[in-house]
């Protein structure tokens, strides 16, 4: 018993470290990783809780301590979550669909070591989304997606080996589109204006920054600079926006948070849960890291997590409706000073301005890819 004791103290003593570490601004991955599983780490602060009110000593010293540390930490990451339960107010307004004014949009990471097109075609099919965006594209993936020109007979293509190519497949015509190099040579963005039926048009920004971690990038300079450059841009469109994309951070992430501040973008998850899109193949460690935000112009018309299909991401698929005046009131996350300052780190740190952004409400601007 008195192990047990011991090692529930030392556990609890690590998760307050592990709890702290993400607080500071260090940008190191072993840092920011402890930004995503904090869903995982307030259910073992429970569970240590649990165990610490079984097996401790009551009115000692040390019991207290550790009660008070293991409360404290599951307070601390619950916190973060809490907006994406139920137990939240919703950000974004339901609405039932009408008119041509909408626009429906599925996101796929489709990893790509996967061999099972058929299931992304399967899901295609039948949900019929107007924007088909995927990640982790290459040429074989490309040309598994041939039957796709029929119906979406606009698109941006950039097939690339080394898991960052992106397609965006459009039913509706695109303007103004780019493909662009933001933050590394090799890891492209897709800017574009789309033309609803209705003839109304919005923009969209798809982005797939390199996450950090041992094996990709050493720090997340590059990813949060991208994010607060494009979140800048979106914040001073003159059309209604849309950003896209497995952006690599969880929603409740400080980054991401920064990111909804400074666009004034909202996220439809906000309130009825986290859509968890990664890993599809370990239950026990999944986090939101397939993002649609968008600006107040739109109401939510659907949201869902797709099923399996041969990825290690779900895709996820959402439907908007283009409302600005039942959108007006909906209310964007809060910004200080503070945030405005650490956005100007972020921006200098990965060496990437806001001017850099192409800005697809500029008229008259040619059509790039095919």
């Amino acid at each position: 018993m008195q192990a047990l004791r011991i090692t529930i103290c030392v556990l609890t003593v690590i998760m307050t470290l592990l709890t702290l570490l993400p607080v500071s601004r260090n940008q190191r991955w072993w840092v920011r990783v402890w930004d995503f599983p904090r869903l995982q780490m307030a259910s073992l602060c429970l569970f240590f809780l649990l165990t610490e009110l079984a097996i401790m000593p009551f009115g000692d010293a040390i019991t207290t301590t550790v009660i008070i540390l293991t409360v404290a930490c599951m307070a601390y990451q619950s916190w973060w979550i809490l907006p994406y339960t139920r137990l939240y107010p919703v950000q974004v307004k339901k609405t039932v669909p009408n008119g041509h004014s909408r626009i429906k949009i599925m996101n796929s990471n489709v990893l790509t070591t996967n061999r099972e097109p058929e299931k992304l075609l399967a899901q295609v099919r039948h949900y019929q989304p107007d924007i088909l965006v995927l990640l982790e594209t290459d040429q074989w993936w490309e040309d598994q997606m041939a039957e796709l020109d029929a119906d979406y007979p606009h698109s941006l293509r950039c097939p690339l080996e080394n898991l960052y190519g992106m397609h965006v497949y459009s039913r509706l015509p695109m303007q103004a589109a780019k493909i662009q190099y933001l933050v590394a040579d090799d890891i492209p963005s897709m800017h574009f204006r789309a033309e609803l039926p209705s003839g109304e048009q919005v923009i969209l920004h798809c982005l797939h920054p390199m996450p950090p971690s041992p094996t990709e990038a050493d720090e997340s300079t590059s990813r949060d600079g991208e994010l607060v450059a494009v979140g800048h841009t979106a914040a001073k469109a003159r059309y209604p926006t849309i950003v896209t994309g497995d952006l690599n951070d969880v929603a409740w992430s400080r980054t991401t948070r920064l990111f909804m501040k400074i666009s004034g973008l909202l996220d439809p998850r906000r309130g009825r849960g986290m859509y968890n899109t990664f890993h599809a193949s370990y239950p026990f460690l999944r986090w939101p890291l397939d993002h649609v935000f968008h600006s107040k112009d739109f109401t939510l018309i659907d949201l869902k997590r797709l099923d399996f299909m041969g990825s290690d991401h779900f895709p996820i698929l959402v439907e908007l409706a283009l409302t600005p005046s039942q959108g007006i009131d909906q209310e964007s996350l809060e910004i200080d000073n503070e945030d405005i300052e650490e956005a100007e780190e972020k921006l200098s740190g990965a060496g990437v301005k806001s001017s850099d952004v192409h800005k697809a409400d500029k008229l008259n601007q040619p059509v790039y890819g095919r």
